[in-house]
């Protein structure tokens, strides 16, 4: 079975797509360390990505198709699952004929409902740790000691967008061109509403009820 999970920012997606390739084995496929692999690897890809990113400009599509297409061809059939991507409707007809040429479908896409107040509390407490990118959160999912990563000892901080000025913005980006996916999935019957308000636990027992129905 293959899933996309998705949801607006904060929803916990990075949280519980390891949940679910802890527990369930899926692969996880996330554009954002993907793209990053490829830039440090210097891959063709990368290296295109690389220049429009220094340039200040966002990756197009394309190339991330390209990418996806690349992660999932060395999967092996593994089952997977989709994290952060797509992130529009374009994005979402795109993976659907890269899916069809390879004989594939997303089985399940899975929307992380959460309220909100709910986010910007959530994401305001968030920490990311500069070195491996880990995520800690102040109060759900603290470190250790204040500032340094339990992973790999680099120093944690909170990005300029999850302050709560910044939040509100993020929020009305997602509604404009994220949001519609549920309709899209919704249309094609296999969009699935999970509340993601509780603990990592009681969400992941969710999913999973889901994932076994």
């Amino acid at each position: 079975m293959n899933i996309l999970l998705f949801g607006p920012p904060g929803a916990g997606k990075g949280t519980q797509s390891a949940l679910l390739v802890e527990k369930n084995g899926f692969a996880h496929i996330s554009t954002g360390d993907i793209l990053r692999a490829a830039i440090k690897n210097k891959t063709p890809l990368g290296l295109e990505a690389k220049v429009i990113i220094d340039k200040g400009e966002l990756v197009s599509d394309e190339i991330v198709i390209g990418l996806v297409d690349e992660a999932i061809s060395g999967l092996n059939n593994k089952p997977f699952i989709l994290d952060g991507f797509p992130r529009t409707v374009v994005q979402a007809e795109g993976l659907d004929q890269l899916l069809s040429k390879m004989d594939k479908k997303i089985d399940k896409s899975i929307f992380l409902d959460v309220d909100t107040d709910f986010l910007v509390k959530r994401l305001s407490g968030r920490r990311v740790c500069r070195g491996c990118g880990a995520s800690f959160h102040v109060e759900a999912n603290p470190t250790n000691a204040e500032g340094v990563c339990d992973k790999c000892g680099g120093e944690t901080y909170q990005r300029a967008d999850d302050e709560p000025t910044s939040i509100s913005k993020r929020l009305d980006v997602y509604e404009k061109s994220t949001s519609p996916l549920k309709d899209y999935y919704q249309a094609k019957g296999s969009l699935v509403k999970v509340s993601g308000i509780g603990s990592m636990d009681e969400v992941y027992d969710r999913i999973n009820g889901v994932l076994k129905a």
